[in-house]
């Protein structure tokens, strides 16, 4: 079977561990994604909790991603997650490298390489130009690039650091014209993604924007309301 695909411009919700994304809630932020994706023809994906993401995954047809998987097989790997088992939950790829789940450079090879023979997309997040070209050699399907700082503080990355945007566009592109460049960190407006998508971003990812928005859905339209 060929690899799933999520198409630019793309929104993709990492859900966290949120208590407003726990089980139902969960849920919820999927179909309402799942709505918000089939009227406006823009390819939205969620990233459920772990422990959400198989039941999730079985109950809507968006793409749905883990948040984190680790370099291991499956076998004696008490508490790890491994890909063959996000694979059989449903999942069509998975976050690598959050800012909040840091691996080192070894495992996001790994990762991406065993990954890639399963037909799992990877997103690995970046914290800088450099982390992001040395990610972007390792052939990702897609990238993210995050400043930690503004993750989480409501000022859009595409607007109080624009440069960084532009930039690792230029430098991912240059190294690896086939990566889908994303930005994250303070994206809560369609503003905030028109202005990504701008500056040469394929898309977004973002979190509490939606997730602790008082309507979760009327924010997702929000989002795709300028693309």
């Amino acid at each position: 079977m060929a690899m799933a695909k999520i198409e630019p411009p793309m929104i993709v919700l990492n859900v966290k561990a949120y208590l407003e994304s726990m089980g139902e809630k969960g849920l919820a932020l999927a179909r309402a994604c799942e709505e918000v994706s089939e009227q406006s023809g823009i390819a939205i994906a969620i990233c459920p909790q772990t422990t959400d993401l198989a039941w999730i995954a079985r109950q809507v047809k968006i793409p749905c991603l883990a948040q984190h998987v680790d370099s291991v097989t499956p076998g004696s790997q008490t508490g790890w997650i491994a890909l063959e088992s996000i694979k059989s939950a449903g999942a069509a790829g998975s976050l690598v490298n959050h800012s909040e789940h840091r691996l080192k450079v070894a495992e996001i090879d790994e990762i991406i390489t065993r990954a890639r023979a399963l037909d799992l997309l990877t997103i690995v997040c970046t914290n800088n130009l450099a982390v992001s070209k040395a990610v972007a050699a390792l052939d990702p399907y897609a990238l993210a690039v995050e400043p930690p700082a503004l993750i989480g503080s409501g000022i859009p990355v595409s607007k109080a650091e624009p440069e960084i945007v532009r930039g690792t566009v230029e430098a991912v592109k240059a190294i690896n014209k086939n990566v889908i460049v994303l930005c994250g960190a303070g994206i809560t407006t369609g503003e905030d993604v028109k202005a990504a998508i701008e500056l040469g971003s394929e898309g977004v990812l973002l979190a509490s924007g939606v997730v602790k928005a008082k309507n979760p859905k009327a924010a997702l339209l929000d989002l795709v309301s300028l693309l």
